[in-house]
Order: C-alpha cells, then sequence, then structure tokens
C-alpha cells in the first residue's frame, strides 16, 4: 500500500495567511496612531478607541497565528488527521472573545442609558468615522483586495458530468464509423436524457448503459432540432459506460458522476471569523455615527448607548452562529447528511451492505470516511474505493469489508 500525506488544508491557505497579516499591520498602525495622537493631544476618546482596535487586531493575530502554525506542521505526524482543524479551532476561540466584547458593550450601553456622560462629539463623530474606513478597508483586503485566488466551488448542481475527451461541458467526443459524433446528458431544467450531435451514418442510432453492478439499459434517439435525442430519460446516477451503435460500428464511452459537498464543507472558518470580527466592528462604526448624530441635532442624548446595544445584540449573534458551526466541526458531527446518504446509496446499490458508516471534516473541502461492508461477492477494500473516486471531497477513506 502506498504511503499518503495527511495534508488537509483549504484552497488559498497561504494567500489567506498573507490578507490576514496586512489587515494586522493596518490595525496596528492605526492602533498606534490613535493612541499616540490620544497622548499627544489629550483626546482620552481617541486612546480609548486605539485600545479598541488592539483586542481587533488581536483577533486578527489569533487567526494569522493560526494559519501559520497549520501550514507549518501540515505534515507533523503527530497530528494524526493533519492541522486542518486548526482554523476552526482558531475560529471558535475568535467567536468566544466576540461574545465577550458583545457582553462588554452591552453592559456599558445598559449603564450609560440609566446614567449618562457627557458626549464630546467633536472628537467622537470623526473617531467613528475613521474607524468605519478602516474596518472597510479591512474587510476589503481579508475578501481577497478584489482578486480572489483561492477556488470557488458551485452547489447549484449535485453533480457534474466528465469523461476522457470534452467538448462542451458534458460532452463525450468519439468515432462512430466515419463520422466524430458528440453524446452528452442534457438535464437544463428538464429531465435528463442523451443528446447526440455529428451522426452522418445511415440507420438508426442506440446507446447502452452499463453500470458498475452490471445492470444494462438500451436508448432509442429521435430527431430534435437538428440533434438526436433520447426518448427515455436517463434514471440517476449518471456514472456508467455507454456503447454507441449504428450499423456495424461501435464507441464506448464512460460518464462518471462527482458529488461535491456543501458549502460548510469548504468553508474557512478562521477566515470567517476574522472577517466577522472587522464586519461586526463596521457595523458598531455605523450604528455609532447614527447614533452620535441623532444625539447631536436632535439632543437625543439616549440614542447613542442605543445605539451600542443594537450593536451588542448582532455581534451576539454572529458569534453565536460562529460559536455552532466551528463548534460541530470540533465534534465530529457530521458535515453534509445528503452527501453521506449518497455514499451509503453508492454502496448499497450493488447488493451490499454497510454496516458502519461516520463522514466527518478534516479541513476546509476536506472530508474523512470510515467504511465498514458486508458482501457475498468476492470485491476488495481497491474495488469500493475506485467507486467512490466521483465523491471528490472525501480526502481520507478507510475501508473494512466483511464476507458474508
Amino acid at each position: 500500500m502506498q504511503p499518503h500525506d495527511h495534508v488537509f488544508l483549504g484552497a488559498g491557505h497561504e494567500h489567506a495567511e498573507r490578507r490576514t497579516w496586512s489587515v494586522i499591520w493596518l490595525c496596528g498602525a492605526m492602533m498606534a496612531l490613535e493612541i499616540v495622537g490620544g497622548l499627544l493631544f489629550g483626546s482620552i476618546a481617541l486612546v480609548a478607541d486605539g485600545l479598541h482596535m488592539s483586542t481587533h487586531a488581536g483577533a486578527l493575530l489569533l487567526a494569522a497565528l493560526a494559519y501559520s502554525y497549520a501550514r507549518k506542521h501540515a505534515g507533523d505526524p503527530r497530528f494524526t488527521f493533519g492541522t486542518g482543524k486548526l482554523g476552526d479551532l482558531a475560529g471558535f476561540s475568535s467567536a468566544i472573545v466576540l461574545a465577550m466584547i458583545a457582553l462588554l458593550i452591552a453592559w456599558e450601553s445598559v449603564e450609560r442609558l440609566f446614567d449618562p456622560v457627557p458626549i464630546h462629539f467633536r472628537e467622537a463623530i470623526p473617531i467613528a468615522c475613521l474607524g468605519l474606513v478602516v474596518n472597510i478597508a479591512s474587510a476589503w483586503l481579508l475578501g481577497g483586495g478584489g482578486h480572489e485566488h483561492g477556488h470557488s466551488h458551485g452547489f447549484g448542481h449535485d453533480h457534474h458530468h466528465a469523461g476522457h475527451d470534452h467538448g462542451e461541458e458534458g460532452s463525450q467526443t468519439v468515432r462512430l464509423g466515419a463520422a466524430e459524433v458528440a453524446l452528452e446528458i442534457h438535464e437544463d431544467g428538464v429531465p435528463p436524457r442523451f443528446r447526440l450531435r455529428g451522426v452522418i451514418g445511415e440507420g438508426p442510432v442506440t446507446a447502452e448503459t452499463i453500470r458498475p453492478d452490471g445492470s444494462r439499459q438500451v436508448f432509442h434517439f429521435a430527431a430534435a432540432g437538428g440533434v438526436l435525442e433520447s426518448t427515455d430519460t436517463i434514471p440517476e446516477p449518471h456514472d456508467f459506460q455507454v456503447m454507441l451503435r449504428q450499423g456495424g460500428h461501435a464507441a464506448e464511452v464512460a460518464f462518471h458522476e462527482h458529488h461535491h459537498a456543501t458549502a460548510s464543507a469548504h468553508a474557512d472558518n478562521n477566515m470567517r471569523a476574522a472577517i466577522v470580527h472587522v464586519i461586526a466592528d463596521a457595523a458598531v462604526s455605523v450604528l455609532v455615527i447614527i447614533g452620535l448624530v441623532l444625539a447631536k441635532l436632535l439632543d437625543w442624548v439616549w440614542m447613542d448607548p442605543v445605539a451600542g446595544l443594537i450593536g451588542a445584540i448582532v455581534i451576539a449573534s454572529w458569534a453565536y452562529t460562529l460559536v455552532r458551526d466551528t463548534g460541530r466541526i470540533l465534534l465530529d458531527m457530521n458535515p453534509d447528511a445528503s452527501l453521506t446518504e449518497k455514499l451509503r446509496q453508492e454502496i448499497e446499490s450493488g447488493g451490499d451492505r454497510l454496516t458502519d458508516l461516520h463522514v466527518w471534516r478534516l479541513g476546509p473541502g476536506h472530508l474523512g470516511a470510515v467504511l465498514s461492508i458486508v458482501t457475498g461477492t468476492d470485491r476488495q477494500a481497491a474495488d469500493y474505493r475506485t467507486r467512490l473516486h466521483r465523491f471528490g471531497n472525501l480526502s481520507h477513506v478507510t475501508i473494512e469489508v466483511h464476507r458474508q
């Protein structure tokens, strides 16, 4: 058996790490400017905002260090399943910090509702606006600066048809007699059917599907809008060999169905936590600006603490969602029930019995699986592993085979 690595880092890991360090330098510079400026010009509000920025930079530093450590120790054998979950651990810790910040803001807001303090509008409003600009710039940098170099994953379809020789997506091009024909599975808003282009020979064309379990089905074609289209629809799953025949000519093509996990399996929760921090800070800045402007124009001094209380509630809700999602990953909860069921169907479609199945997340875009199969055939673990190739997010699979 060939050895394999356990590097389960997300796509664009190093790019995300560089973006996070860039934002840390921006926040650090802003923090130093505010604290030094506040001390030089005697503005306690400026010093206070600089200290607040230090907590913001600290949370981002946690994310950056998690990226660096995970990358440097990705091949460390002490980590049984790699360091892919380190970002989720950092995201969980960051969410706890975020929840504590929400509690502090809420406490201070309630305190100021009952015991108002004088507000220095001339200083407070420009500081809040400057903080908002920094947060917008930070969010832009963390988002990739408008140029994301990672991989995007679409989930509009639960499968993709691929083969050896691609024309348009899902198309297989082969030679049938003297003609080069393209066979595709067409399912754009309609039940899936075969479509065949380029046929020039005489006589009817048939397509026979041969599935991994040995079952066969013959499809006949009829003219439809300049192409030949199968008269019958194609049952799921679309994973089979196809034997095209016309007269005495035959050609064989293959279709493989690739299942993709849901977005949660790809989410980089370390980056997500960093972005939540800057967005939460930006949201609070907007609310503070609104509260300060209304308090100044309408003499509604109570609007400032009310805006802070609203911001605390919003931050707390984001922190809860982040704790919930990262906690599920850290506790190895099933990340994708739909994909797990498709795994079960794939194994049991050939008459075997799946007695144990565990699926968990190893890192962004990487899933692990353990399967225990009871079979009455002579199939080996390698046979089942080949059948699971279409599940592109399965990065580490362990298979036990028991004979009946």
